[in-house]
């Protein structure tokens, strides 16, 4: 045999039944993260919209679950058309992918890697409805995911991850997601709510977190289902740069979260649970992007920047007028960029590609890349979120009566309440009633119903 077949067939991929089922586990522990963001952002909302937050996210499992094998799938990933899109018939329906095809260069089955971004394609719309809590009707919410992953969150995929999409050529640093993930779901979140407006009260009424408790529960879940969503994203173990993924996001939340706690201390005098959670998720989704890029001292400058930046954007709703209720904005969009462009400052060039920051360096040269994908993704989802929000208030409308919205939209939209109280204590409850003849003082104790 020639020797040039030789080498050839030894270069050749073959399926790693270990690879291949470290990416289900990684796929399982991205699922997990719909469900942990739905307890975070229902213990941040009050009461009478817990289910209402819960629900928002876990429509996103139903509905882009379905549109992802029907056709979102071949956007995203298909064969390129002219940098911007892909398409490829066979992965309509996934219905033309052998059991054992492989993923182009790699050794993971071609369905492993589909269900792994599939559960991307999931948590990306789900990440918006924090942004709207109180307001929103389920039926006009459920639309938009419809709308905003086909003509936003597919495109937006092919160009940073999908092969000829232009800012994947262009040499932009996306390990995990920070361009389409997260500043994609922060801008959309801020086109959103822009067109929609404020809820009632806003900046009058305290809206508090009614179960901090819940918040801290899915912030941790967050935490733990991120491992899957970093290490994950290298799509193998066989170089090390999924392990140092794993270790840059473990070292950059814990320094995101102790950076705002720290911000929080000396700006409002005290450490907050609600700091605790919304830190490390600050943490998490500025490392997303870089954690491939830089060393673990790299990820605590990363964290610490992020978790000092988000804690002063999510004041800046009360300061411009626009009511991100639950911080997606001053979060994911703030910390995704964060975490896009701190690229340009710490990689190192010795993990997962050779591109240097400035710090090492590389010059000018990767920031401006990573700027141009910021920005480019940034202005996309923004305007192409408020205009399918604007279309979607101008014929169905994507609010609910004001009236509704004051009670609660819990009861309005899906005939629930989230605690049921009305059978708390059971049994009966004494009562003293004075009953001696003359009016004296004796007592005698009844039974009533509680």
């Amino acid at each position: 045999m020639p020797p040039g077949i030789t080498t050839l067939a030894a270069d050749t991929p073959t399926l790693s039944a270990a690879n291949t089922g470290f990416m289900l586990i990684c796929s399982a522990l991205v699922m997990l993260m719909t469900p942990a963001l739905a307890f975070f952002y229902g213990g941040m909302v009050r009461v009478k919209s817990t289910l209402n937050m819960l629900m928002m996210s876990f429509i996103s499992l139903g509905i882009v679950t379905i549109l992802w094998v029907l056709f979102g799938f071949s956007l995203a990933f298909g064969t390129d058309i002219g940098s911007v899109v892909g398409w490829s018939s066979d992965y309509l329906g996934l219905s033309g992918i052998g059991v054992t095809q492989l993923w182009d260069g790699y050794t993971i089955p071609v369905y492993v890697f589909a269900v792994f971004q599939l559960m991307f394609a999931v948590l990306t719309p789900a990440l918006i409805s924090g942004a709207l809590a109180d307001r929103v009707k389920f039926t006009s919410w459920a639309l938009f995911i419809t709308l905003w992953v086909t003509v936003v969150y597919f495109p937006v995929a092919h160009w940073v991850w999908g092969a000829g999409g232009w800012l994947f050529e262009m040499g932009v640093i996306d390990f995990a997601g920070g361009t389409a993930v997260h500043i994609n779901a922060g801008a959309a979140a801020l086109g959103v709510i822009l067109v929609i407006g404020k809820r009632v009260g806003f900046k009058k009424d305290p809206m508090r977190p009614h179960s901090l408790p819940l918040v801290m529960l899915g912030a941790g879940l967050l935490w733990f289902g991120w491992f899957g969503f970093n290490a994950g994203s290298w799509l193998g173990n066989d170089d090390g740069v999924g392990a140092v993924m794993f270790v840059n996001t473990q070292v950059a939340t814990a320094a995101a979260m102790l950076a705002w706690l720290g911000y929080e201390k000396l700006r409002h005098g005290s450490f907050t649970t609600l700091g605790a959670a919304s830190g490390a998720v600050a943490g998490l989704v500025a490392i997303t992007p870089s954690g491939g890029a830089v060393s673990p001292l790299g990820a605590i400058a990363v964290g610490a920047i992020a978790g000092v930046l988000c804690a002063m954007a999510v004041g800046l709703k009360y300061r411009f007028g626009y009511d991100d209720s639950l911080d997606v904005v001053g979060v994911h969009l703030v910390g995704g960029i964060a975490g896009s462009l701190l690229v340009g400052l710490f990689a190192t060039g010795g993990v997962q590609s050779e591109a240097k920051g400035l710090f090492y360096g590389g010059g000018l040269e990767q920031l401006g890349k990573q700027t141009v994908g910021v920005f480019a993704v940034l202005a996309y989802s923004l305007v192409v979120s408020a205009i399918l929000a604007f279309l979607l208030d101008r014929t169905i409308g994507m609010r609910v009566p004001e009236d509704d919205e004051i009670s609660g939209i819990d009861q309005v939209e899906h005939a629930e309440t989230a605690y049921d109280f009305s059978g708390a204590g059971g049994g009966t409850a004494p009562r003293t009633t004075s009953s001696a003849p003359g009016g004296s003082a004796a007592a005698k104790t009844k039974k009533v119903d509680a």
